[in-house]
């Protein structure tokens, strides 16, 4: 069989699709009900771009058929197919998620072209408050935000929890729904990016209630999705405004902004927070959320690199084994010579900010080594 995939487009990530599918795909072999189905088109729905995926899904029969002739069909969204069912090209599409093309954004028009100007504040792009709006509501549209905002229902006088309440009991500012970009300081603005990570959660099902035109109601939600997907398309904004921050997709300050490094770094990081044995793993993860937060300053950098040495110190006999006694013993000098962890006045202070960033890198790449020296020893 050969699925075409041609005329889809991705608008999540491939991994994210591949994952919410495969676990709908588990739960339709525990059950006998078809409502496997209308998650599988809920999925689509909002994973691919426009209607050609859902409408090839829905006209596919709900099982599969057996069939004398299996090249006689041009079963819509397959390639001379006979006998496709829904759950055959479902599981197609999971599978191949990697595949698929993500929507391109069309071209620049005029005004993106001549260039458009800055904020009032002469900082981020008042098109990059409007686009993350956008985007905001776009979730609250497919009901990401009904867990905490609520849903209205002809059927239900019930009162509505207040959004505005909601949002001022995380960040302290009152009166920030509906979203207003045009009156954000940037303050507010990054606060709100980040409240709003911790806010969405996707619904897994939808029902419509068409009693007086009441619409979509929308049930089993579930942050975990939800927030890989808005990492995925704030970090895709802050990016094209070229904005040196992004929303950090692990670690201790997960879902906070941070600073944005080069990929070789941010791969160091990834090693550093996933490999570290247990008893440092909360250490390690300290010291990363220090050191790279948006708000982060030199006291803080001090108190990263601190961090990063304690463990280094713990593994002081596994480092004297590998590397010669006079580059050990430079490796601890750095630290207690310099205005880092102990404070006297035989310490060097004068130094320009980016030697704490030098330090840091060059401790956490240290630390990362270090695990791969404890991997190697630890029975498979």
């Amino acid at each position: 069989m050969s699925l075409d995939l041609s005329n889809y487009e991705l608008l999540w990530p491939a991994e994210l699709l591949a994952s919410e599918g495969e676990r709908i795909l588990r739960a339709s072999d525990r059950t006998s009900d078809s409502s496997w189905v209308d998650r599988a088109t809920w999925l689509i729905t909002e994973a691919l771009a426009g209607t050609t995926a859902v409408a090839d899904f829905e006209e596919l029969p709900d099982r599969d058929a057996p069939t004398d002739d299996p090249w006689s069909s041009t079963t819509p969204g397959w390639s001379n197919r006979a006998g496709t069912g829904k759950r055959e090209w479902f599981t197609g599409l999971v599978n191949r998620a990697g595949e698929l093309r993500h929507a391109a954004a069309p071209r620049p028009y005029w005004p993106q072209r001549r260039g458009s100007g800055l904020s009032h504040d002469g900082s981020t792009p008042r098109d990059t408050r409007r686009d993350f709006a956008r985007i905001v509501g776009e979730f609250e549209d497919k009901g990401y935000l009904v867990e905490v905002f609520g849903e209205e229902c002809v059927d239900d006088a019930s009162e509505l929890p207040d959004a505005s309440e909601v949002i001022d009991r995380r960040l302290g500012i009152p009166d920030l729904w509906p979203l207003t970009p045009e009156t954000w300081d940037e303050d507010t603005f990054y606060g709100l990016i980040e409240v709003f990570h911790d806010l969405v959660s996707r619904p897994r099902m939808r029902r419509y209630h068409s009693y007086s035109g009441c619409g979509w109601h929308h049930s089993e939600f579930h942050n975990g999705p939800a927030r890989v997907l808005y990492r995925w398309k704030i970090n895709q904004l802050l990016r094209s405004a070229g904005l040196e921050y992004e929303l950090a997709t692990e670690g201790e300050d997960l879902g906070r902004l941070v600073a944005v490094t080069d990929d070789a770094r941010s791969q160091l990081v990834h090693r550093a927070l996933n490999d570290s044995p247990p008893d440092t793993t909360a250490g390690v993860r300290h010291a990363i959320a220090l050191f790279r937060g948006r708000d982060t300053s030199a006291e803080s950098k001090r108190s990263a690199i601190f961090n990063l040495a304690r463990i280094l110190e713990e593994r002081r006999a596994l480092i004297k084994e590998h590397l010669h006694k006079k580059d050990e013993g430079a490796l601890f000098q750095i630290a207690n010579s310099f205005d880092l962890r102990h404070s006297n006045a035989g310490q060097q202070r004068e130094y320009d900010e980016a030697f704490l960033d030098w330090i840091f890198w060059w401790y956490l790449a240290t630390v990362e080594l270090t695990n791969r020296l404890i991997a190697s020893r630890t029975p498979a």
